[in-house]
């Protein structure tokens, strides 16, 4: 039996390892706090969110397939809640049957007996359930896990079990049937049908058997021992057949229960987003080869976790676009929103919601994060040492397809060497094959990349300020605006805002008038020390 839910044609492989760029995704979008959120304090949870989120499906029928599962068991969350139980609860007993240390043939039937006894009750109210729910289930996966339930499971199959389980207890005794061979040495151990047990006639007036019979006496320690290795060889191959047909049922009940705790990691999730009012939807796949991007109330999945009231969403219409670039005021929101388009990118490709009114995207082959990192001692050369070493790593592994995302990347350094490293690095992906999204204050980099051909396809935002007298921002389309260290500064010194940013092309070395006259230079490395102290 196989249970298919995250695949349509096979198992999830559990033991598979997770591509090298997994530690940089759980960090770089802060997939701990989702992981956690999936998880509700259950370790088991967490793990199987965790691998499956960071295997990312390759194609849209096949994302469409687990959605339209987790759209089932959305939609009836208390058949999922008790096929898991019930489940977890037959995986928990079965670790209770007392272990068979001396792994003799009759200790592993006898351990078989009892697991297969636990089993077969397990798979009746499984089966039970099946026959309950399996016509509100609409979904391909589910509907033919629910057939397979009805087909496998029907009456005739646990009848058989039971046959055989109750003549598997030997109540009788056992009857092996052997040939001689070389030097009367016994060989072709073979287990029979053990015949009718004797009646009360046969037992009170002590027929003799229609054999020959030797009785060994109680006192032979070494007849008993002979006698018991000869019962053992007649039990081999059936105490050997019965333990696979229980580690079998095993092996389905470890593989549902995984499936199906991903489902229950995306209810927990599910719930915790509903209960804010948070907006959630399906996203649509598109096909790989066409850079696609378009989402309305995109929000941060992990920032909303974290905070009490709701994220600002955020709209991007970027379709047939392979460069998306952001600019704008410092705390504006750009990182959040980067956070937000590669969360959105990893649950879409595993199949779950996405936080946002709608959402749609072509499937990416891998998905790359290259952020900015503060020193610390794990450290072993400077920080542009350390994210060109980085950048390299990303360009061994990168295919065609794929996205990377920038948060600030290439600002260890002045902004000409950043600006040049970063147009360089950007251009090569980009002939690959690769998209790109990048939040970036280097002016020159964004400048430079806004004067591109049309036709070569980007979008540009820029984090604005709303007019509710709030610090609070949203991303709009617009040309790339000019870091706002010095505007920050001037405000926080002068208390008042600072006069317009320079327009788009303006020399870089271009100042704001401070109200004595002098200039507060948005591009000073002065500036900057004193807005972060």
């Amino acid at each position: 039996m196989k249970a298919y839910l995250l695949y349509e044609d096979r198992d999830f492989d559990w033991n598979a390892e997770l591509n090298p760029e997994a530690a940089d995704l759980v960090r770089d979008l802060g997939l701990d706090i989702l992981f956690d959120a999936m998880a509700d304090a259950d370790a088991f949870l967490r793990d199987t969110a965790r691998h499956v989120t960071l295997a990312p499906l390759a194609g849209p029928d096949a994302i469409v397939y687990r959605q339209q599962v987790l759209h089932d068991w959305l939609r009836h969350p208390d058949v999922l809640l008790d096929i898991y139980r019930l489940v977890i609860q037959a995986i928990a007993e079965e670790r209770r049957i007392w272990p068979s240390f001396l792994r003799s043939p009759d200790s592993v039937m006898r351990r078989a007996v009892q697991a297969m006894e636990l089993f077969t009750g397990q798979l009746r109210k499984l089966r039970q359930i099946g026959d309950e729910h399996a016509g509100d289930m609409q979904s391909p996966g589910l509907a033919r896990f629910f057939t397979m339930l009805q087909s496998e499971l029907d009456d005739a199959y646990f009848a058989t079990v039971a046959d055989h389980l109750r003549r598997l207890q030997f109540k009788n005794g056992v009857l092996v049937s052997a040939e001689l061979g070389h030097g009367c040495k016994g060989m072709k151990y073979v287990l029979c049908r053990p015949g009718p047990k004797p009646g009360w006639r046969e037992r009170l007036t002590g027929g003799s058997p229609p054999a020959h019979t030797y009785r060994v006496p109680d006192r032979d320690e070494a007849g008993s021992h002979a006698l018991f290795e000869l019962r053992d060889r007649g039990l081999n191959l059936a105490a050997d057949a019965l333990a696979r047909s229980a580690d079998h049922i095993l092996s389905f009940f470890t593989t549902l229960a995984r499936e199906l705790g991903f489902y229950v990691a995306c209810l927990k999730l599910h719930q915790k987003l509903a209960a804010k009012g948070e907006p959630r939807c399906f996203p649509t796949p598109l096909p790989v080869g066409r850079s696609s991007l378009a989402c309305r109330g995109l929000y941060d999945t992990c920032l909303s976790l974290r905070r009490e009231q709701r994220v600002i969403g955020n709209d991007v219409d970027a379709d047939g676009v392979p460069l998306v670039v952001i600019t704008g005021a410092n705390e504006g929101g750009k990182s959040t929103f980067l956070r937000s388009l590669g969360l959105a990118q990893l649950m879409m490709q595993a199949g779950l919601f996405v936080s946002a009114d709608t959402f749609a995207a072509d499937v990416r082959t891998r998905l790359f994060t290259h952020h900015r990192r503060e020193e610390d001692a794990e450290m072993e050369s400077g920080k542009l040492d350390e994210e060109l070493a980085r950048m390299s790593d990303i360009a061994n592994r990168v295919t065609p397809g794929a996205v990377v995302l920038f948060n600030e990347s290439f600002a260890a350094t002045n902004e000409r060497e950043g600006s040049e490293i970063g147009r360089q690095i950007t251009r090569a992906l980009l002939e690959s094959g690769v998209k790109v999204i990048l939040v970036t204050h280097l002016y020159d980099l964004a400048h430079s990349l806004h004067e591109r051909p049309p036709e070569q396809g980007a979008v540009f935002l820029r984090a604005q300020r709303q007019a509710d007298g709030k610090r609070t921002f949203r991303l709009e389309v617009g040309e790339p605006l000019p870091t706002s260290f010095g505007e920050d500064l001037y405000q926080n010194v002068f208390g008042e805002p600072a006069r317009p940013s320079r327009p788009a092309g303006t020399s870089q070395e271009g100042a704001s008038p401070g109200p004595e006259g002098g200039a507060v230079s948005d591009r000073c490395p002065a500036s900057r020390r004193s807005a972060s102290s």
